[in-house]
């Protein structure tokens, strides 16, 4: 292999097994991929140890792409439960999954993880790190940090969370902010708490070019951490977020000149008439590299419910430029999701997804919503049942309040719309 990484192999004008999968996928030219590549517009997270990798690619002119958080915690450590979960997720047609566990033997859960996932796997190497040395977080070293990035390397993660912006100046600005979430990134409040502690700079941030040694030789993607991400919509867009962008996009230079793809992590909690501006002040800052954004949550008051607050923002960030979208479940803010808040969490993040793909004009997209139609307007309940996003759900509806004429449903009855009026305009 003459090439190291998507990125050095499209600027070497080889399109790699990987984007021959994208291409197969895609209603993307060779051409085009392998320029947006090139010039880290878009991103093909597929380390060299992950096997069974069916590749994805995730920015410019690509389908937006859905990701799935899970693993084990303290307080729920059931590692049977969570590969179910990656399998489950597998099978809902998501398009990553992340692997956040923080406690009990992570390293053997994200092998099995990555041995039977043949979507993408991303982790956030700082968790590991806490649970896999058992310090107090002070005490972990910058050669442990390290250690544990490259330890999920060499397992195979394709995209790893790496909270590099959170600088000194970053802290400095968070501090004069009149923040009322401070900091709700996990990997963000662990580095603000070890550097506080350790009176250093970010070792992510200091030792930059040591983490693209190892993302390099693996072909891991950075996705570059907003540890500063908004936590309410009254903290949004405020000058931590800012100045932690502006971070981001200098690392995303550097990255790139190293042939180490990248991607940059988004807010968070933003009303909706800050989410536009958002996606422009990434995409501008950052050079145009694909934006995985978490949500965005547009109201703080539905618990319970922010799988719907999340589908919201996230189909209006994918609208405006965002490229990737983090799920949310029912359970956010509330507890570990279960087997139905993910499916839930799925659904909602792919319908978002959907939407905007629409909205970009995407090639293809908008020919699924005709083809739904055509069968609604045809009456044709097994075409419609098996057009639906979600069919398993679907069915159970239609199955559960039976009509009395089999070509209508229960809501209308005789007076089908749809029926009536394909009698007066086609006579049938």
């Amino acid at each position: 292999m003459s090439y190291k990484t998507q990125m050095q192999a499209a600027r070497q004008g080889i399109v790699t097994p990987q984007m021959e999968q994208i291409l197969g996928e895609e209603r993307i030219s060779r051409e085009d991929l392998l320029a947006r590549t090139a010039a880290g517009r878009i991103a093909i997270p597929a380390n060299h140890k992950h096997v069974n990798l069916l590749a994805r690619g995730i920015g410019q002119g690509l389908s937006t792409k859905i990701n799935v958080n899970l693993g084990v915690s303290e307080d729920c450590c059931n590692v049977s439960l969570e590969l179910d979960k990656v399998r489950r997720a597998i099978e809902l047609k998501a398009d990553a999954i992340m692997d956040l566990s923080t406690f009990g033997a992570t390293r053997e859960f994200r092998r099995r993880a990555i041995e039977i996932s043949p979507v993408m796997i991303g982790t956030v190497p700082v968790y590991d790190a806490v649970a896999r040395y058992g310090k107090d977080v002070p005490a972990i070293s910058v050669d442990e940090f390290f250690d544990t990035v490259a330890a999920h390397a060499e397992d195979g993660v394709d995209f790893v969370t790496i909270h590099a912006g959170l600088t000194q100046m970053a802290v400095a600005r968070l501090r004069q902010s009149p923040r009322l979430t401070h900091v709700v990134s996990r990997g963000g409040s662990v580095l603000l708490h070890w550097m506080t502690a350790n009176g250093q700079e970010n070792p992510f941030y200091e030792h930059f070019d040591r983490l693209l040694e190892i993302c390099r030789q693996y072909d891991v993607t950075i996705s570059l951490g907003d540890g500063l991400r908004p936590g309410s919509l009254h903290d949004a867009t405020d000058a931590a977020q800012i100045q932690e962008l502006i971070v981001l996009g200098e690392l995303t230079l550097r990255a790139w000149k190293a042939d180490v793809q990248v991607m940059i992590e988004g807010p968070g909690h933003v009303p909706l008439n800050e989410i536009a501006a958002n996606m422009l002040l990434e995409k501008k800052l950052c050079h145009g590299a694909p934006f995985y954004v978490l949500g965005p949550i547009v109201t703080d008051v539905a618990p319970g419910y922010d799988h719907i607050t999340s589908a919201i923002g996230g189909a209006i960030a994918g609208a405006h430029g965002a490229d990737f979208l983090c799920y949310v479940t029912p359970a956010e803010h509330l507890r570990l999701p279960d087997m139905d808040d993910m499916k839930e969490g799925i659904v909602a993040a792919r319908i978002a997804a959907h939407a905007a793909d629409i909205a970009k004009g995407l090639p293809g997209a908008i020919e699924w919503d005709h083809a739904m139609s055509h069968a609604r307007k045809e009456l044709d309940w097994p075409r419609m049942l098996e057009l639906a996003i979600d069919p398993e759900k679907a069915r159970a509806y239609r199955a559960s309040s039976q009509p009395q004429d089999e070509q209508v449903c229960t809501m209308c009855g005789d007076l089908c719309a749809v029926k009536r009026s394909r009698q007066v305009l086609e006579g049938r």
